[in-house]
């Protein structure tokens, strides 16, 4: 019989010492071993390469942390109890065949795993955090203190208290007083982040099963701090060093995972969406989080990084293009499957808006800081990259509804959709080239890591009139009611209690 991975709970250590998590590798490797029997695969990719002879990633070793206090059982403290870290006891050795690695642990052997080839691999740890640092930044000057990073660890999710004290010019209006209690009602949680990092963790482990040097990254809104309450989460399944063929490869890769996720009781309803990238779609049935799962489409992971800068480095970002978001979607032009825009390229859309007003309200992060953002950094090292950046003190201190108003202007009157393309990467729009890529196309927003475009889903002149009627009409009644609930209803958008 098939092994079925338990309901509950998602932490293995929490579960009972008798499961299945708690027994020597040895099992595991049998357990693997009657996957492979029972699904009846050969292990061979459509070229006939052996998937498990990719180059192999490093494992993820755990090392417990030093001086912390022991805890016993009633929950007092024994500051005098010292806690052995060298990993010699049983009980040490148990913990870490059992741990589940954090998302972007950095690995524990001294090689590391890069998505590009090893000649191309980009600059080391040290060298991020040298580059990276304040010091070197165009913000900073010698001799004054080192200000702290802007972007938190990914451990300090909650902002509540980042937007308690903003400067009354910023919420001067009802109108941006509205953006901000709807953002503070609407952003991610803590509690969210936890649910599903637990599902990723339980999920590499069980992958793991089947490419066992298989990593399972988030990425995407639950990680970039633009995402809500309501959003889904998504996950990138790293099988190898280097790019991996998503017509035929990433397929095949994704229908043997489809194969096991049937047999695990935690997940429901896997469906397979043959795309340009292809996803795994499935939904945990503990917290009934939605997931799309791809192979090896490691330039999300980069943007994730890059987006998480940006929403940090000024206060309001965050608040914008959350608001922003809600709007398109509940006017219908935020849906990339049915032609409009995907929530991405609104992301990238807002920063450009606002890096390209006379007064920028954020920077050009990947020109002002080249090495932190590297398109060929190891992707270990692409977390750590931005965390010594310190915040953008901008000139601009445009209020909230300002800003909503001055995007939908821009967009409705300004841009000129069949002449420029929306660089991030640049920070201002780029003539468009004579290219397949780029020509013929009604929106075209570059990505800023690989310098595709993101809007390529809009290829009807009826969504594209569509979109941009929704953007002339919703600033022409907001110029005249300053009043959000009349482009977007904000006891609707809340979510429900």
């Amino acid at each position: 019989m098939f092994p079925r991975s338990p309901v509950f709970p998602h932490n293995r250590r929490q579960a009972s010492p008798n499961n299945m998590f708690t027994q020597p590798s040895l099992a595991r490797a049998f357990v693997q071993q009657q996957i492979e029997s029972q699904l009846n695969f050969t292990n061979r990719n459509f070229h006939s390469h052996h998937l498990n002879g990719f180059p192999l990633i490093p494992t993820y070793q755990w090392k417990p942390p030093l001086d912390v206090p022991y805890t016993s059982p009633n929950g007092s403290k024994n500051k005098n109890r010292k806690r052995k870290s060298d990993g010699s006891t049983q009980d040490d050795q148990k913990r870490q065949r059992v741990r589940s690695p954090k998302p972007y642990e950095p690995p524990g052997k001294v090689s590391s795993f890069s998505p590009v080839h090893r000649g191309e691999q980009g600059p080391s740890r040290r060298a991020v955090d040298e580059t990276c640092s304040p010091v070197h930044s165009p913000m900073h000057t010698p001799g004054t203190s080192k200000p702290v990073g802007c972007v938190p660890s990914l451990r300090e999710e909650s902002y509540q208290n980042a937007y308690s004290g903003f400067p009354p010019s910023i919420v001067k209006d009802k109108l941006s007083q509205q953006i901000l209690d709807l953002f503070l009602a609407c952003e991610q949680q803590n509690e969210d982040l936890q649910k599903k990092e637990s599902c990723r963790a339980q999920l590499q482990w069980d992958i793991q099963l089947l490419h066992p040097c298989a990593r399972v990254f988030l990425a995407g809104s639950s990680l970039n701090g633009f995402g809500s309450r309501s959003s889904d989460a998504d996950l990138c399944l790293v099988v190898q060093d280097g790019p991996v063929n998503q017509r035929t490869d990433a397929v095949y890769i994704l229908s043997r995972v489809q194969r096991l996720l049937y047999k695990l009781s935690y997940i429901e309803r896997p469906q397979l969406i043959r795309a340009k990238v292809p996803i795994l779609k499935f939904r945990d049935r503990i917290s009934g989080v939605e997931f799309d799962l791809n192979v090896n489409n490691v330039v999300g992971i980069r943007n994730t990084f890059l987006l998480r800068t940006y929403a940090h480095i000024e206060r309001r970002v965050r608040p914008i293009i959350l608001v922003i978001k809600k709007w398109a979607s509940h006017n219908k032009i935020n849906d990339a499957s049915r032609g409009t825009l995907s929530s991405y390229t609104l992301v990238l859309m807002v920063l450009h808006y606002l890096q390209t007003l006379p007064e920028p309200v954020i920077p050009c992060l990947q020109k002002d800081y080249p090495e932190c953002f590297s398109p060929v950094m190891d992707i270990h090292l692409v977390p750590d990259g931005p965390k010594n950046i310190p915040p953008f003190v901008s000139k601009n201190q445009s209020s909230l509804g300002d800003l909503l108003l001055g995007f939908l202007k821009y967009y409705a009157t300004v841009f000129r959709w069949d002449k420029f393309v929306i660089s991030v990467r640049e920070g201002k729009a780029l003539p468009r080239p004579n290219s397949w890529e780029w020509k013929n196309k009604f929106i075209c927003v570059e990505e800023p890591f690989d310098g595709t475009n993101t809007a390529r889903a809009v290829h009807e002149k009826m969504k594209f009139d569509a979109i941009k009627a929704q953007f002339t009409e919703s600033w022409q009644v907001l110029q005249v009611r300053k009043d959000l609930d009349y482009i977007l209803p904000i006891r609707e958008t809340k979510p429900k209690r």
